[in-house]
Formats: structure tokens, C-alpha cells, sequence
């Protein structure tokens, strides 16, 4: 089995994940090897190391893809946006210790059958150029299984989740099946990254601007519905339980109020989609969110997700920019699929 002390660890992305999971093992006296496709930022952790804004640098190893060799025996950590894992995928052998720590729902990914998955509840930007990122929103980290597992293949998980839990960066919890934290995770993000990213806000307007917050809104009605309609497991990821969540929706009154409370958690928080839509020739993880979803529903009606899938396409293909004319139209699409 992978022998954490003295084989190295590498983290394929070092985008917010993957630079905080990086120094978190680095602080601990782990080898770590960070890799990634953008030469600058490897340049620029070869000379500097990856840091957390507010708490320091660690060193760590850094190398671009493009000369990256897998490891024969160790931890893979994928912290790769969902569009990056086939050739990923294509340099990997069957038998590799692969550790997806993702969000979106990938079918080639999902078929490699890989023996566990980790799924981050806390929000972390890294720069785009540089392996500097801050932490904007604490949370957890759940690792677990995805399959049956074996014994050594047990040990193996276990022995990752107490090395990430050492630095006590975010709280690790090990569950026994990952598969309703992830589909919990992608309730939340396919509401939220659509609607922030086309926009360009950070994720509090979306509980403060009326139309954003309608959308929102109606979003995680809509992915629940299909989620329950499909029989998929949730669990809870935060304060509430999906089913909680659903009855607050349900409530009068009570999503306003709680709109609230919550806001200002979320203020200065940007999606992990919005970056991508900032960008020339954007590429989005939208087919791994939204896309997901609608083949999950089949005959189910989800009216607003197949509209936002629409919009982001749109948005992606002719290279449109953010802006919060997209909510509105967005809006009125939806309207037109409820009248059609």
C-alpha cells in the first residue's frame, strides 16, 4: 500500500484545491509534487513555493505536465477542473492510486472505477499565474469510498485522510460511501456556478439581488426534485440536509429570512466556474454540473437547467462576457420553456 511517509504525493491542478491540499501536506513533512499545464505557475513554485494567503509558504516540488511521469506506487490527488481528465486519464495505468477530489460528474472518469473520492465543502481562489491562493470560506473535506473497497484498499483511504487532516486547515471527515456528499455537492454547485459566473457577482449576490436569488432559488428546488426523482442518496454538507433545504424552499417566508443569515458567509466568494468564463475560448464545467443533471432527469422536467445549459453554451461559444443581463435572459427563456 502507499506509504505516505516516504512515498511522494502528487496533485494533479493547482488551482484552489489543489494549492491548499498541497501546502496542507507540505506543512506536515510530506513529499509533494504539484502539477499543472500553466509553465508560469510552475516557474513561479519552483521559485517561491505554494502559498495560503494569511498563513505562509511551504515548499514543494513543481513540475508542468507536459514532463510529469506517474508515479508506479503513491497517492494521485485529480484537482484538475473535469474538462482536463482525459488526457489525464490517457497517461495513467489501471492499477494507479487515483484520488479525484472534483465536483463535477465525468463518465470516463467515473468508469476507470477507482476505489475513492474526496469531495471540499471550503471555498479556496487560487491566482491564475501564480500557486497562491486564500481560503474565503471554511468548510470540511470528505473522503470515502465509491465502490466496494478491499481491505488494503480501506487502509489506503484512511492512511490519506488523517495525512490531510494533520494540518487542520479544514475539518476531514472519512464516510463510508462518498457517493451522497458528492451528489449533495453538485445540488449546490449547479445552482451556483451557472448563475454567478454568467453574471459575474460572487456567490452572496445571489442571496441579496431579487432575480438572482429567484433563480438560485428555483435551481435547488429543481435539482433536488431531479435527484429525488432519480433516486440518488444525498447527505448533509453544511448546516442542512438537502431535505431540510427543500423544506426551507417550501416554506413562505422562511427562504428570505434565511437568505439573511446566510449572505454574508458568501459575500467575496467567487465559483470555480467564473474564472473560466473571464477567459478567451472560455471552456466551462457545465456539461459536468448541469449536463449531468439533465441526463440524470431523462423524461423529468427541468425546464431551468436545460435553459442555463443553453446560456452557458451561448455564453462560452461566441465568447460573450459576464453580465447580469444574462440573469434576465436566462429568465426569460425558463419562462418560455414553463409556457411551451
Amino acid at each position: 500500500m502507499p506509504n505516505l511517509i516516504n512515498k511522494p504525493i502528487h496533485i494533479l491542478g493547482i488551482g484552489g484545491i489543489g494549492a491548499v491540499l498541497g501546502w496542507a501536506l507540505a506543512r506536515q513533512g510530506y513529499v509533494v509534487i504539484l502539477v499543472d499545464s500553466d509553465r508560469n505557475k510552475i516557474a513561479e513554485g519552483a521559485k517561491h513555493g505554494v502559498t495560503i494567503v494569511a498563513l505562509g509558504t511551504q515548499d514543494a516540488s513543481f513540475v508542468s505536465f507536459d514532463d510529469w511521469i506517474p508515479p508506479e506506487e503513491g497517492f494521485i490527488l485529480l484537482c484538475t477542473k473535469t474538462y482536463d481528465n482525459p488526457k489525464v486519464l490517457a497517461r495513467l495505468s489501471d492499477d494507479a492510486f487515483l484520488v479525484p477530489i472534483q465536483n463535477g460528474f465525468d463518465p470516463d472518469l467515473d468508469r476507470r472505477n477507482h476505489a475513492c473520492e474526496g469531495i471540499a465543502s471550503f471555498v479556496s481562489e487560487c491566482q491564475r499565474d501564480r500557486p497562491v491562493t486564500r481560503i474565503t470560506r471554511p468548510g470540511s473535506l470528505h473522503i470515502g469510498a465509491r465502490r466496494p473497497v478491499s481491505s488494503e484498499e480501506c487502509v489506503e483511504i484512511i492512511s490519506l485522510a488523517l495525512a490531510l487532516g494533520k494540518a487542520r486547515l479544514f475539518s476531514v471527515e472519512l464516510v463510508k460511501d462518498i457517493r451522497p456528499y458528492k451528489a449533495t455537492k453538485l445540488m449546490y454547485n449547479a445552482a451556483i456556478s451557472p448563475l454567478a459566473a454568467a453574471a459575474g457577482v460572487d456567490n452572496g449576490a445571489l442571496l441579496s439581488d431579487q432575480l438572482a436569488k429567484l433563480l438560485f432559488f428555483t435551481l435547488l428546488q429543481e435539482n433536488y426534485a431531479i435527484l429525488q426523482n432519480a433516486k440518488v442518496p444525498l447527505a448533509r454538507i453544511g448546516p442542512f440536509h438537502p431535505d431540510t433545504v427543500s423544506l426551507i424552499l417550501r416554506t413562505p417566508w422562511l427562504p428570505a429570512l434565511m437568505a439573511i443569515f446566510f449572505q454574508p458567509s458568501l459575500r467575496g466568494t467567487y465559483c470555480s466556474m467564473a474564472p473560466d468564463i473571464h477567459v478567451d475560448r472560455a471552456r466551462t464545467e457545465i456539461d459536468a454540473y448541469t449536463g449531468h443533471l439533465i441526463r440524470l432527469a431523462g423524461e423529468f422536467p427541468c425546464p431551468l437547467n436545460r435553459a442555463v445549459l443553453v446560456l452557458i453554451n451561448k455564453i462560452t461559444s461566441e465568447g460573450l462576457k459576464p453580465n447580469y443581463q444574462h440573469l434576465q435572459n436566462l429568465a426569460d427563456q425558463w419562462t418560455e420553456r414553463i409556457g411551451s
